[in-house]
């Protein structure tokens, strides 16, 4: 496998710590192929104009971060622009104390493309637009920039773009200020350009602000910030893009909110989100939230709490363990196998030592015993995660990188490592496991 090494410390040190990395997934992909696939099957729809909703839920550390990663990944590099936000107790989807602006301003913050991957995009997208509609205009009419109607040409596309969004809700003002950012792109202002993409990230606190610079009498709210994202994702188009993603992570976040009132209200804010992608009232935009089983399901505090929610998203009658129904708008993350997992932990171990350039000291038949001894702990069938046996398995190359004169044998039957096997599996039934691996 060859990688570079800044993207192997990344990988290692990120998981290590029990996050996500931003970079290097495709290297440490197992699994996942049915939710990927059908995820990337709502990326084409909403290229063709459509929108699309999505719920992921899975316990802490199943993996559902780690899929957003890598559904954004795979949508930039179809030329889409995605932004993603965690949700916080100062972020929501509602709040009366700037907290759902809060979440617009982390998503605008976080716009990403396939180019600017690291986040920020919002003035790269803008100058992209523009400049790529001067070259557009040169290509077709065989003309230069020094023209007399190269600018006449040039202002026509830019303003069927904005028309195309001037007609939706704010879309007036938007457009305006499309229009505002484009004459000074001309000029090159750059204090209005600043100001311009300041009002974008709703940093404006006051109309009386925005009226005096820029000459419009809205600012971005707690309460319209989605319409915006609309926007958005129909400009986004417009400039060249495939559409938007919009990814939203831990929303157990809303499930603590102690106020019942306040939790509903963010609740309606979802339904809002949901029903405009299924009805079509928003195109090439495509949303997916993740969360805990618990803070979608609890009929008392979670989303299910939520009639009209919880009549939309629960289950049916035909869908079991086992037998999901990957287009329903809830994917349930069903645990890793461990055999998944046993390809997750050859790489990892490829990984390390090509980061430290050392010979690999773990054999496979060590890392066979290390995965049956993590599935064979008790409760491993309903509680074991990736984030556990990823977190063991780099503390056990670490180590063993660190300790060569070590016996791996040896430490991996320790009681230190493996005191909570299961007295319910025996290990003729966890050798039944693994039945299929040849060593």
């Amino acid at each position: 496998m060859k990688i570079p090494k800044r993207i192997a410390n990344t990988l290692i040190n990120s998981l290590k710590g029990g996050v996500v990395p931003r970079i290097g997934l495709p290297y440490i992909a197992v699994g996942r192929d049915s939710e990927i696939s059908a995820l990337l099957h709502d990326v084409e729809m909403i290229a063709e104009g459509g929108a699309s909703f999505r719920f992921l839920v899975g316990k802490y550390g199943s993996g559902k971060s780690f899929l957003l990663q890598t559904i954004r990944n795979y949508a930039m590099d179809r030329n889409f622009v995605v932004c993603d936000a965690d949700l916080s107790p100062e972020r929501r989807l509602h709040g009366s104390n700037g907290q759902g602006l809060a979440t617009y301003k982390e998503l605008i913050q976080n716009l990403s493309t396939k180019t600017k991957s690291e986040g920020g995009a919002l003035t790269l997208i803008l100058d992209k637009w523009i400049s790529g509609i001067q070259t557009d205009v040169i290509a077709e009419h065989g003309i230069t920039p020094d023209d007399a109607n190269f600018r006449t040409l040039v202002e026509q596309r830019i303003y069927a773009v904005v028309g195309t969004v001037s007609e939706m809700v704010h879309g007036f003002d938007f457009a305006k200020l499309l229009v505002l950012y484009y004459q000074s792109y001309l000029t090159g202002d750059d204090a209005v350009k600043a100001k311009v993409v300041k009002w974008f990230r709703g940093e404006y606190t006051g109309k009386k602000e925005a009226k005096s610079e820029l000459g419009v009498n809205i600012v971005i709210s707690d309460d319209d910030w989605y319409e915006y994202l609309k926007l958005f994702a129909v400009f986004f188009h417009q400039a060249g893009y495939q559409g938007m993603l919009v990814l939203v992570d831990e929303l157990v976040n809303i499930y603590k909110i102690p106020n019942s009132i306040t939790r509903q209200y963010n609740y309606e804010k979802i339904l809002t989100m949901y029903n405009d992608t299924l009805q079509g009232k928003a195109q090439y935009l495509g949303i997916i939230m993740s969360g805990t089983p618990q803070c979608m399901e609890d009929t008392r505090r979670g989303i299910y709490s939520y009639e009209a929610l919880r009549s939309r998203l629960a289950a049916g009658k035909f869908s079991r363990d086992g037998l999901k129904d990957m287009l329903a708008p809830v994917i349930p993350l069903q645990p890793l196998t461990a055999e998944q997992m046993l390809v997750l932990v050859e790489k990892l171990a490829e990984i390390h030592a090509s980061l430290y350039d050392y010979t690999q000291i773990l054999e496979q038949d060590d890392m066979v015993s290390f995965i049956r001894i993590e599935f064979g702990r008790i409760g491993a069938d309903t509680n074991l995660t990736p984030r556990e046996v990823i977190r063991d398995f780099i503390e056990l190359l670490n180590i063993t990188y660190q300790n060569p004169q070590i016996n791996v044998k040896e430490l991996l039957q320790s009681d230190a490592f493996s005191y909570a096997k299961s007295e319910l599996q025996s290990d003729d039934a966890i050798d039944e496991n693994f039945a299929e691996f040849e060593i």
